[in-house]
């Protein structure tokens, strides 16, 4: 728990459907409670991998890709942006770890509140809950708030 007067929350964020359900919900608890917001977004580079990746596309021509962290951190601050449109302060860490979990897990250390998406980008698309989204609930040291994603 956060020896500050303020209430933490800190929100695991990807980009990802889930995630974006769960940034909303913090913003929203963040507000009730005058706290404050701290989004964490994790990256990690795949082994035997370098950034320009250079790929050819289906119909011949050439597509540069950014590297994770460049994806990270672009993800992080458009949605920095969009909160500071809204009026909403918040700040953000972008992680590079080898676990996302651990990321969230480190961040929580002095949070109130963690809150997280069901489930992120990676995985089995069938699971109801993610690999992260298990290892935070399961060792945080704050409680947890899981957030699903309104059904369409």
């Amino acid at each position: 728990m956060s020896n500050s007067s303020s209430f933490t929350v800190v929100v695991g964020f990807d980009g990802s459907r889930d995630s974006q359900a769960a940034l909303d919900w913090a913003v929203e608890e963040a507000r009730q409670r005058s706290g404050q917001l701290h989004l964490i977004t994790a990256w990690t580079k795949q082994p035997m991998s370098w950034y320009p990746a250079v790929m050819e596309t289906a119909v011949g021509g050439i597509a540069v890709a950014d590297s994770p962290q460049e994806d990270a951190s672009a993800i992080q601050a458009k949605a920095l942006r969009s909160l500071e449109e809204k009026g909403v302060h918040a700040t953000g860490q972008v992680v590079h770890t080898h676990s996302a979990a651990a990321a969230i897990l480190d961040a929580a250390a002095d949070a109130d509140l963690v809150v997280v998406g069901s489930r992120g980008h990676g995985g089995f698309i069938g699971l109801h809950v993610g690999s992260v989204t298990t290892h935070v609930v399961n060792h945080a040291p704050a409680p947890v708030l899981v957030v699903r994603p309104k059904a369409s």
